[in-house]
């Protein structure tokens, strides 16, 4: 019998039109905030009730390495998140991204050490998608076989086919896996900071979804995890898990064989802040919990 797959992503346009913006600045290597530009903030905040925030883009001067700065402007982005949560509309999918010293657009050093606030006003709410230029990607296929041991044919809405390799070992281990046990889906990538499977990564989705249909009694709880914010909230990692589990019911898997959460950073298998790139990934994981088998 042929099934109908469907994968449906939610993309950000990098640049954003009609919107406004609002910078903070910090001293040399420093995330807190002096007391001028705080005041700032809370002024702005105080002028600014009704806004909503969709985005923040933490920047650092080209003092110290990109991995330290990195993980400076990330804090940045924390500090003033943390101030203003609570205290102002935020979108649900908040988006952040962190240029260290590698996106530098002033010749003055004080200029660079800053976060940017972007929101857009009352007046422009039913206009949100349009102006954060937000596009819904649908991708459906007609899976026509599977070719075990290694590989799921398609065929795609032109008539044409194509295959999708699979990690047999992988979804043999989720299968055989007795309730209590926790499992990382390895290689499963987003887009940075959304929840935004990557093309190359749509096949660990697959995989899930075929030994689910294998397994009628298999249960699971998937579980987000991101990196570098120790202070971290767990939106994101919330949405990147919900974005496992959309597409599991999308393709009529049951939902009562299905939850979700996020943890933010606050179960890192690595100490935050990470030392390099390679920690960093590590803590950036999905991983599936098995709650009956």
């Amino acid at each position: 019998m042929k099934t109908k797959i469907a994968l449906i992503i939610f993309l950000f346009v990098s640049k954003v039109s009609a919107q406004e913006q609002f910078s903070l600045f910090f001293a040399s290597d420093k995330f807190e905030l002096q007391t001028i530009e705080l005041s700032r903030l809370k002024k702005w905040m105080s002028d600014n009730k009704e806004v909503k925030i969709i985005g923040a883009y933490g920047f650092c001067d080209e003092d110290g390495s990109a991995g330290y700065n990195d993980t400076l402007a990330s804090k940045r982005i924390n500090f003033v998140f943390n101030i203003i949560q609570n205290k102002l509309k935020i979108r649900s999918d908040f988006k952040t991204r962190n240029f260290g010293e590698l996106n530098n657009i002033s010749k003055i050093k004080a200029e660079n050490r800053k976060v940017t606030l972007f929101y857009i006003q009352p007046k422009d709410f039913e206009r949100e998608d349009e102006i954060l230029k937000i596009k819904k990607v649908e991708a459906a296929f007609t899976k026509i076989e599977v070719n075990y041991p290694d590989k799921l044919v398609f065929e795609n809405p032109d008539g044409t086919k194509s295959e999708m390799a699979l990690d047999v070992a992988f979804m043999k281990q989720i299968a055989s896996a007795k309730s209590g046990e926790k499992l990382k889906i390895e290689n499963l990538n987003f887009q940075f900071n959304t929840f935004a499977v990557l093309p190359s990564s749509r096949s660990k989705l697959y995989e899930l979804l075929l030994v689910l249909e294998k397994n009628p009694s298999l249960k699971i709880d998937i579980q987000g995890h991101i990196c570098c914010n120790p202070g971290t909230k767990e939106t994101l990692s919330t949405q990147r898990a919900k974005a496992v589990y959309s597409f599991l019911v999308g393709n009529n898997v049951d939902k009562n064989r299905l939850t979700y959460k996020g943890f933010g950073s606050t179960l890192p298998i690595f100490a935050v802040p990470e030392k390099n790139e390679n920690e960093r990934a590590a803590n950036r994981r999905v991983e599936i919990l098995i709650t009956a088998n």
